[in-house]
């Protein structure tokens, strides 16, 4: 958080304007803001929210119906699905343009973690924040959206027992702990201290924190166009003084701006006691409120001439300022269905249908009273010839007792009320002129659908159609378009780690601090453009076209690429309202790339190749009917050596026998048998080595 300004000799030598010109200057600026919002807007939205709620009209009679019709609350609800439809059923209703070539991938990146912040990572759930929003524009005429980078100190107490010296030094050691109570004891049978404490563990979480602000909040000079151009915009609110603290204010310094009496507590409006009625403030100190007012100003505070845009933020009924720092950027995305050329506010639905709702509620009144005096008319009777209580009785066979004959006369009344039946059905018409709302839109109109081509049925539900489509444009090209320009520039300033979330079942790496904050924004609300139906048809046609090309043509043709063919199906998912096409198809440009094909040798080569196989065949063949001619060598040379020596021992023996001479037979086989390993060696010399040509 900013520091505060506490010394007035800084402020006139940094800014050139002391502190009390500064207090002058913003406390006039907001009092300014402040007559013209609660004067003169804001009793203007307390009317229409009353018409949406179907509060008493303020003219009705005694004795007479007071029932009223709802058009304003039936003609908001009926547009509230097809708005929410189109900007909750798809994540890029809203996306970011790269700059140049090198900014595609990171406007992707971009849309992608925009979309994750506003609908994973936020107190309240992006439909929520859309749906309020949204109904506040259709009903008042003015819609708010506060974004902001949130870095407010959550505070937790809680107490821990039975802990050892061990355990206490590592909360001493821990900055985010506070030890408010200690209480350390031993006993007999553990001599070591065991501590019990109570500790409040502070920790400042910073975030990006979207929010619904209520109208009745929103602050703005009387002569902005635009909040481009307004030289003040503040949110006001009663915090309580641990939001304050939340805020990075200290408790004492804030104790002297609460409320000390429900008197003191007085809302801004009478759209915010509407809202708040059913509300009670007492007297304590856990609903103690300080009015917090946080100003977007447009100041000259260096005396150059150029007014500078400062976030200065106040409390108390006389705006006291806390803190005064410089910004970029007016944090706030506005909303309005029917904007005026030329001003801060338009029109809304209920501006539109108000005197619609009053005159179809007064001849709705009409008909009914008409109705119960047909069915329960008024008598006349002569007075004291009859019973009055007997008169005044409503039971069914009820007998009236009478002096005399035609003492009762009845007033019998003919019901008239079908004669206003075409005038209802005449406001009806002026009310779907108007907003372009009518059971034609929803595909129930008989006497535009009975007995017409498809043709124009679709012609008629898409006129119907048109006035939500416009504004759902407007929505889109005006606050969406802000807000999603707003945080891309909060994430750039603030979150500059990259941080790893969960995208479509995959942790997917974001890297902010990469992205161009010069980036558009583009929206891809379709005007004109048909409707679901005519949508989804021609995205079909398209996806067959693009199977035929592909089949024809290869997935490498010049006309078409699997990337192309895939959007498609995901534009067709999304008109279905199915938001993750990762569910039903891989991202082509997520895969990895194919490996090329081996591409097959020229014919030069391959009959090198064929010549080369040939030549090493020959050459096994050679070894092989050498190793065959070895192998014989070997087998005769050990056949002849076996005859040898077999004849060697006959020989022996028949001299042993003859001559009774002894034949050394042993030594004889002893040198045959080195004779025999001598040659089986040179024969292995010989052999042909394996060497393939190469």
């Amino acid at each position: 958080m900013a520091e505060l300004y506490d010394d007035e000799e800084f402020i006139e030598e940094d800014m050139g304007m002391d502190a009390e010109e500064i207090q002058a200057a913003i406390t006039l600026a907001i009092e300014d803001a402040v007559d013209f919002i609660d004067n003169t807007i804001s009793p203007q939205r307390a009317v229409a929210a009353e018409y949406y709620a179907g509060e008493p009209l303020g003219n009705e009679e005694e004795g007479r119906s007071t029932a009223q019709t709802m058009d304003v609350r039936d003609t908001v609800q009926a547009m509230l699905p097809s708005l929410m439809r189109i900007f909750c059923g798809s994540d890029h209703v809203v996306e970011y343009a790269p700059t140049g070539p090198e900014d595609v991938e990171m406007a992707k990146q971009a849309t992608d973690y925009v979309n994750y912040i506003l609908n994973q990572d936020q107190d309240q759930s992006y439909i929520e924040i859309i749906y309020a929003t949204m109904k506040d524009a259709l009903v008042k005429g003015s819609g708010f959206i506060k974004y902001c980078y949130d870095e407010s100190e959550k505070t937790q107490s809680y107490e821990l027992e039975n802990l050892d010296d061990e355990a206490l030094a590592a909360l001493n050691s821990n900055p985010d702990v506070e030890i408010d109570m200690l209480k350390s004891m031993t006993s007999s049978e553990n001599p070591e201290a065991m501590h019990s404490v109570r500790v409040t563990h502070r920790k400042k979480i910073g975030k990006i924190k979207v929010e619904s602000v209520p109208p009745e909040e929103i602050v703005i000079n009387r002569n902005a166009r635009g909040l481009e151009d307004a030289d003040l915009v503040a949110h006001r609110a009663y915090l309580t003084i641990s939001d304050m603290v939340e805020l990075g204010y200290d408790a004492d310094e804030i104790e002297q701006y609460a409320t000390t009496s429900d008197t003191d507590f007085e809302l801004f409006n009478v759209e915010a006691r509407e809202r708040y009625q059913q509300s009670s403030f007492e007297n304590s100190e856990m609903v103690r409120r300080v009015l917090y007012v946080e100003a977007y100003a447009k100041i000259d505070t260096d005396g150059d001439g150029v007014a500078e845009l400062r976030r200065i933020c106040c409390a108390g009924p006389n705006y006291e300022i806390l803190r005064n720092e410089p910004t970029d950027m007016v944090p706030f995305a506005f909303f309005c269905p029917d904007p005026e050329p030329h001003a801060m506010f338009g029109m809304s639905i209920a501006d539109l249908t108000m005197d619609i709702q009053r005159i179809k509620t007064a001849v709705l009144r009409a008909s009914l009273d008409s109705l119960a005096m047909s069915t329960h008319p008024r008598v006349g009777i002569v007075e004291g010839q009859a019973s009055l209580e007997d008169v005044m009785n409503n039971e069914a066979g009820g007998v009236i007792r009478m002096r005399q004959p035609g003492a009762v006369v009845p007033f019998n009344l003919p019901f008239v009320g079908k004669e206003a039946f075409p005038m209802l059905d005449y406001l009806d018409q002026m009310r779907e002129n108007r907003t372009g709302v009518s059971k034609a839109a929803d595909g129930l109109d008989p006497s535009a659908l009975q007995s017409s081509t498809l043709m124009a049925v679709q012609q008629t539900i898409g006129a119907a159609q048109q006035r939500t489509e416009m504004i759902a444009r407007l929505f889109a090209d005006g606050g969406m378009t802000r807000l999603y320009k707003g945080l891309l520039q909060l994430i750039i300033k603030h979150m500059d780690k990259p941080r790893m979330i969960r995208l479509r079942n995959t942790f997917v790496p974001m890297s902010p601090d990469r992205w161009n904050a010069d980036m558009d924004v583009v929206s891809n609300v379709a005007l004109g453009k048909g409707g679901d139906v005519e949508r989804m048809q021609m995205l079909q046609q398209v996806a067959e076209k693009q199977e035929q090309l592909l089949q024809q043509l290869g997935p490498e043709n010049p006309l078409v690429s699997v990337e192309n063919y895939y959007q498609t199906l995901v534009q067709i998912l999304e008109v279905s309202g199915f938001k993750d096409p990762q569910r039903f198809f891989k991202d082509p440009s997520q895969q990895p790339p194919t490996p090329p094909a081996p591409q097959e040798p020229p014919i030069e080569a391959q009959l090198i190749q064929v010549q080369m196989a040939e030549i090493n065949a020959n050459i096994e063949k050679k070894k092989a009917e050498l190793e065959l001619e070895r192998e014989k060598m070997i087998r005769e040379d050990d056949r002849r050596r076996d005859e040898s020596e077999a004849n060697l021992v006959l020989k022996a023996a028949e001299m042993n026998a003859r001559y009774g001479a002894q034949v050394d037979v042993a030594g004889i086989r002893a040198n045959a048998d080195r004779d025999r390993e001598l040659v089986r060696q040179l024969a292995a010399q010989q052999q042909v080595p394996n060497v393939p040509v190469a």
